[in-house]
């Protein structure tokens, strides 16, 4: 089967205590009026979130389905071997603080009754203090952490980092990590949705109840050896790379071919507008491109346009 076009989802919205309207006000996504989004998850494969494709010959099919029945078509024959789509893509616009968390390392994660997960952020625009916390703070040991967690004092111990738009913080499983207020970051991850809380700001949660922590499973997953993580410094495109994803950033100032050969990519608009297998996006528009689309092009509508680029690697 060959695919000639471009595939996009419909995102599903989730309303979160720290979220608010920007996916509205700034990429034109039509919110649930009142609600204070906190997530788009903009391409899922799991059984409780399925995305759906918007139009096109696959319109109303499921990326599962897509996975399932038309693997070797949409995304290539190199791809890992999973029961579902391994990748998960969000929209994150926090307007507060996100809780202090950390997903479980793979080793751990079955006897928690988790899911490892490892996953990226780009920012993509901050109003707020401009920061975000991953790791710990050299000199912080599991009972350094433990007794400020007694204390209300946790911010004291975790690694707090200043960002800006278009920074890049890579977040593997077992480091400690939260954003900050203000942040709309792009977030590619390993398809989980397990996150131990450790400590929330001692904020309640929208039906005015405390927020539920998982002190226990945090503190057997954080990794305290990891103190201080910097920022990724690009290399090139190349932002991130890791067993799970690769994505890079493409400053579209001329055309670039999409995918090589018998391969797919997931692209995000970052800026302006681009063009690629004769349909155009915006800002804050994800698509995928077949392994089966031959010599597709994309390229800036006018002027220059920015996106990233997520493969898996093979």
């Amino acid at each position: 089967m060959k695919i000639e076009q471009p595939i996009t989802f419909e995102p599903l919205f989730m309303e979160r205590v720290w979220g608010g309207r920007r996916l509205e006000s700034l990429f034109g996504k039509h919110l649930p009026p009142t609600e204070r989004i906190g997530e788009s998850w903009e391409i899922v494969d799991r059984e409780e979130a399925q995305s759906v494709v918007h139009d096109g010959p696959f319109r109303g099919k499921t990326l599962h389905e897509l996975w399932c029945e038309y693997r070797a078509a949409v995304f290539g024959k190199a791809v890992p071997d999973a029961p579902r789509f391994p990748l998960l893509f969000k929209l994150l616009d926090a307007q507060e603080r996100l809780s202090v968390q950390v997903h479980p390392p793979a080793a751990i994660a079955p006897e928690l009754g988790g899911e490892p997960k490892t996953e990226m952020w780009f920012v993509v625009e901050n109003h707020g203090e401009g920061d975000i916390f991953a790791g710990v703070k050299p000199g912080t040991s599991r009972e350094v952490f433990e007794q400020a967690l007694a204390d209300g004092t946790v911010e004291t111990q975790v690694h707090r980092v200043q960002v800006k738009a278009g920074d890049t913080m890579f977040i593997p499983s077992g480091r400690i990590h939260a954003i900050g207020a203000g942040n709309l970051i792009v977030e590619v991850q390993q398809n989980s949705d397990t996150t131990y809380r450790v400590f929330d700001w001692n904020r309640v949660s929208i039906d005015g109840k405390t927020r539920e922590l998982h002190v226990g499973q945090s503190l057997r997953s954080i990794d305290f050896d990891d103190v201080a993580p910097a920022l990724q410094t690009p290399a090139g495109d190349l932002l991130v790379e890791c067993e799970y994803f690769r994505v890079e950033r493409w400053m579209l100032d001329a055309p670039r071919v999409a995918t090589a050969p018998g391969q797919f990519a997931i692209f995000t608009c970052l800026d302006g507008v681009v063009e690629c297998g004769g349909a155009k996006f915006a800002a804050g528009d994800f698509f995928l491109v077949p392994a089966t689309v031959e010599n597709c092009e994309i390229k800036a509508q006018s002027g220059s346009a920015t996106v990233l680029r997520t493969t898996i690697p093979g």
